[in-house]
């Protein structure tokens, strides 16, 4: 796992859209890196850094929430 932000081009961070602006935390913000990963960091505490994920594992971490794998 890597915490370094350092691949990140600057301007890459998007937030979800249901993060919304109310400040309820909750909300993480994903970025592209180069070559073929996702960084992925806390939106309320971006210095901490950022984990990278494989593309393929992050394409199976979108399917399994989508399917509600990790609704509470």
């Amino acid at each position: 796992m890597n915490l370094s932000t350092a691949g990140v081009p600057p301007g890459a961070w998007r937030k979800s859209s249901y993060s919304g602006g109310s400040g309820s935390g909750n909300c993480v913000e994903v970025a592209g890196t180069p070559p073929g990963a996702v960084a992925v960091r806390d939106s309320k505490n971006p210095a901490v850094g950022a984990v990278t994920i494989d593309d393929p594992a992050w394409r199976s971490l979108l399917a399994a929430i989508k399917r509600g794998r990790h609704d509470l």
